[in-house]
């Protein structure tokens, strides 16, 4: 079940843009991730509503997973390319 609340989800025309962008889901160790779109709606929700990370609803999954990979997708440069590919978009 998605939440939707507020605005806070993305819309499918917002994750159509962002889809492509991501890493595939299958990391090199362990198993398939939790689904992306999942993952940046918990992002968006918890950074929207200004709650801590522990206080994320549980729908959205481990708290600490959706933080790490918010966490990893920063150092692998993932978000780097995204925002500069919307960037390049909204041109």
């Amino acid at each position: 079940m998605r939440f939707v609340r507020r605005g806070v989800s993305l819309s499918n025309a917002q994750w159509a843009r962002i889809k492509p962008l991501l890493p595939d889901r299958t990391p090199r160790r362990g198993g398939l991730w939790r689904d992306h779109r999942q993952v940046i709606d918990a992002i968006v929700f918890k950074y929207r509503t200004g709650i801590a990370w522990t206080d994320l609803p549980e729908h959205f999954g481990s708290w600490k997973g959706v933080h790490n990979r918010l966490r990893k997708w920063a150092a692998d440069g993932t978000w780097k390319r995204v925002f500069t590919a919307l960037l390049a978009q909204a041109a």
